[in-house]
């Protein structure tokens, strides 16, 4: 891992923080919020993976 794949992880980290403090925000059920949390992990990881695919590595 060199640094630049480092950096991108803690930004990714950062960008799920703030999605679920905004998720958060809106004070619905655990039913919902998991549902949520769930469909923003998956985001997050098709974008991760996608930038993965791209750059080569």
């Amino acid at each position: 891992m060199n640094e630049m794949a480092a950096v991108q992880i803690v930004a990714l980290l950062g960008w799920l923080i703030l999605a679920g403090s905004a998720l958060a925000s809106y004070r619905l059920k655990w039913k919902s919020s998991v549902k949520m949390a769930l469909v923003w992990a998956a985001i997050f990881t098709a974008v991760f993976l996608f930038f993965s695919l791209v750059s080569g590595e």
